[in-house]
């Protein structure tokens, strides 16, 4: 079995691939669209812990003056 990633542009080829699902030739996977608010959350939840903040504006001016 193979996995092919495709962006449907016209919902009639959403309609020829339901067809060929129901001919049994295809299994189609929908997934939550990227730019959905749950995905956004779920994908970035956990990734940074809290700082305090003397300790974000230390490392704040600490890159500022890399760029001076």
């Amino acid at each position: 079995m193979t996995t092919v990633t495709v962006d449907i542009i016209n919902e009639k080829a959403m309609k020829l691939l339901e067809d060929m699902e129901l001919l049994q030739l295809i299994r189609v996977h929908t997934e939550v669209k990227e730019n959905s608010n749950k995905s956004w959350i779920a994908k970035y939840k956990g990734a940074m812990t809290k700082q305090p903040i003397p300790d974000v504006d230390a490392q704040l001016k600490e890159l500022r003056d890399g760029w001076e």
